[in-house]
């Protein structure tokens, strides 16, 4: 297979877990043009999703709606990135709120935003929608052991400033290590505790940060350690986790939140490619 056919390949099944990569296949085309010949070797270097059929090479339905699930991701892509923030965090909790999607969408836009930035979003949810991001997280939420955590998330305005009370700090890491150890066995989870809803919702990043470094010093490991232990796969301890990572460390969270999705498009690409 020929560097051109195999940079082509590369860019419409979107190994590197990004979609499809629009700069490589454009100036591929543009080059291809008029040469038929290279379209064939193309179609015969990706086996997968195009199969002889008398004298034409058949396009897999799978590779039609592979493709179409690809340009449909940066369709999207770039009408996220031509709105201004504010609407575009609106409208994303509303989406997940509203479609009975995981609630880690609502958190990162909670926890990863300024003070400003977030209120903002919930001015540009009100304008939007005729009703406020709190409302409709506390309604939609009722249900759920994390409302109140949540809740308290969209509704936050947090002090930036770098000022931390390191005594304060390290009393709340216990009062955290308290409610992760003691919960289960019909004891309240973590994620409704008051102690943990209130440090989690008022308090500054920096803050944050030193508790959880008091947490570690404290407790021998670290609080996203701990959860993970107590059922981290479980809807609510994974929200909690969410929330922690976000606020005192997103540059974590997002990096394994797009580890997981580069594996599980590379483990759809590979099953496609073995049928």
């Amino acid at each position: 297979m020929s560097d051109e056919v195999q940079q082509l390949t590369r860019a419409f099944s979107g190994l590197g877990g990004l979609g499809v990569d629009e700069p490589a296949m454009v100036s591929a085309l543009a080059r291809w043009r008029g040469q038929p010949e290279k379209r064939s070797g193309f179609r015969r270097g990706f086996p997968g999703f195009f199969r002889s059929h008398g004298e034409m090479d058949r396009c897999e339905e799978e590779y039609m709606l592979h493709l179409a699930a690809e340009f449909a991701r940066f369709k999207n892509l770039m009408v996220l990135w031509a709105m201004h923030p504010w609407e575009r965090d609106a409208r994303l909790a509303h989406h997940v709120l509203h479609q009975g999607h995981p609630a880690a969408v609502a958190v990162e836009v909670a926890c990863t935003r300024s003070a400003d930035e977030l209120l903002g979003a919930r001015r540009a949810y009100q304008a939007l929608y005729h009703h406020s991001l709190e409302e409709d997280v506390a309604y939609r939420a009722r249900d759920k052991p994390y409302c109140n955590l949540l809740v308290g998330l969209v509704s936050a305005y947090r002090y930036e400033g770098p000022r931390v009370n390191e005594e304060v700090a390290r009393a709340e890491a216990k009062a955290l290590g308290a409610a992760v150890r003691s919960a289960g066995g019909g004891k309240p989870l973590a994620v409704e505790n008051d102690e943990v809803v209130r440090i989690l919702s008022t308090r500054s990043k920096p803050h944050l940060v030193e508790t959880l470094r008091h947490y570690k010093e404290i407790h021998g490991r670290g609080l996203e350690e701990d959860l993970g232990g107590h059922g981290r796969e479980e809807e609510t301890t994974a929200l909690l986790l969410e929330a922690v990572l976000c606020l005192a460390a997103p540059a974590k969270y997002f990096s394994q939140v797009r580890q997981r999705t580069t594996m599980i498009r590379g483990r759809r690409i590979i099953l496609m490619n073995m049928e």
